[in-house]
């Protein structure tokens, strides 16, 4: 019954849009003055609640924990995983990915330092305390598209591929430039796909015309994939929207709907919306979408609500 009062209170209190992603009217839902800039998060249905999400807390530099039962109140921030200055490459952390397997929680996350920005790997049994399992990044930039930077990781286990499989983006440090794929078998080492990138800016005049950035990518009841993103427009013009594929690597198709989320002037959110995490709430028939909005220098998160489970 609490349930089904939280779902009625944040549909009767959401912000209509024409596309049906409706931005919930308390936004955001994460971030203050006093907490600082909370982005880029990960929310996944594996911890203590329903949802459990690994976040970029800019102001201590790390990865925290918050908890939620209805996507809305959050409770206060934990640190998992902090900075290691020691390491060359790890001055500030952020960009977390984390998955469930075999009693493990398992986080790829970036480490950001001199201009540039690699991505780690960390393991924990309880999702509270992370440990490295190298003090090495696992990812570097290698190729001309990957610039100075490989970060945004989100990765998944596939039981038909028996393999890790991270969709990652490269470019630039400040804001990437596009997206690309790659596989490992244990989490270390990843073999890249040899068609990256697989998803690019779009055409001119498009809302996502300039460049392309951390995405999530959930299967479908069908077996396609739909991959979440940033679209820029400029570099601090920001938008999300989606696209689908059979094998989650090759043939992206844009929504039609797109874009699902855009900034709403003058409001809290009114310069760009950044970095969406997504899951589809089975119980209310609903897609949910976290997003770090920012208007300013001030950046905070989110909640974004789309009824039914087609996507188009």
């Amino acid at each position: 019954m609490k349930m089904l009062l939280t779902a009625l209170l944040i549909a009767a209190t959401a912000l209509a849009g024409d596309n049906g992603w409706v931005k919930y009217k308390g936004n955001p839902v994460m971030g203050s003055p006093e907490l600082g800039t909370c982005f880029d998060l990960n929310v996944v249905p594996w911890g203590k609640a329903k949802y459990n999400n690994y976040f970029s807390w800019r102001g201590q530099k790390c990865i925290a924990l918050s908890y939620s039962e209805d996507g809305v109140k959050w409770t206060d921030p934990i640190k998992v995983l902090e900075p290691d200055p020691t390491s060359g490459w790890e001055d500030r952390l952020n960009r977390a990915s984390v998955w469930y397997k075999d009693g493990t929680y398992h986080m790829w996350y970036c480490g950001q330092a001199r201009g540039f920005t690699k991505i780690g790997y960390a393991t924990s049994k309880d999702g509270l305390r992370f440990t490295r399992v190298s003090r090495d990044p696992v990812m570097i930039s290698e190729y001309p598209h990957e610039g100075f930077s490989v970060m945004n990781p989100y990765v998944r286990w596939d039981d038909a591929r028996g393999c890790w499989r991270m969709w990652y983006a490269s470019g630039e440090t400040y804001e990437p430039n596009v997206l690309c794929y790659a596989e490992s078998k244990d989490g270390i080492h990843w073999e890249r796909y040899s068609g990256n990138p697989i998803f690019e800016h779009g055409e001119p005049g498009s809302w996502d015309q300039d460049r392309i950035g951390g995405c999530e990518v959930h299967q479908l009841s069908n077996g396609k994939y739909a991959l979440f993103y940033i679209g820029y427009t400029d570099i601090n013009t920001a938008r999300i929207g989606a696209a689908i594929s059979k094998d989650g690597i090759t043939g992206w198709e844009r929504l039609k709907m797109n874009p699902l989320v855009e900034p709403t002037p003058d409001a809290w959110d009114g310069d760009a919306c950044y970095k969406p995490s997504v899951t589809y709430d089975k119980e209310n028939k609903r897609w949910l979408l976290w997003y770090n909005g920012r208007k300013g220098g001030a950046e905070y998160v989110g909640l974004v609500i789309h009824k039914g489970k087609k996507l188009e």
